[in-house]
């Protein structure tokens, strides 16, 4: 059986890394970086966009700024059928 992030890549999601700036509460001056990465569609990225709106609501530290790097794992060119099975011992 396939993985599931096998699957999620034949659906068309690549892996998708945030690098996350926020300010601190206590000291809002200093600011601090968290890194995200999942499987996400590009270029809407409902997974991130999802996940910002998690942390808006929810935690403390006030959002500066996002980077976002993604990566289409698999493309088409890269899949290829194999006509025949091959057994070692």
């Amino acid at each position: 059986m396939a993985s599931r992030d096998f699957h999620l890549q034949m659906q068309g999601y690549g892996l998708t890394t945030a690098n996350i700036f926020y300010g601190l509460p206590d000291h809002p001056r200093i600011i601090q970086s968290y890194i995200w990465q999942e499987y996400d569609l590009h270029p809407h990225f409902p997974e991130l966009r999802k996940f910002l709106d998690f942390w808006t609501r929810s935690l403390d530290g006030p959002l500066h700024g996002v980077t976002v790097a993604h990566a289409q794992l698999i493309t088409p060119a890269e899949m290829r059928l194999v006509d025949g099975e091959f057994h070692v011992h």
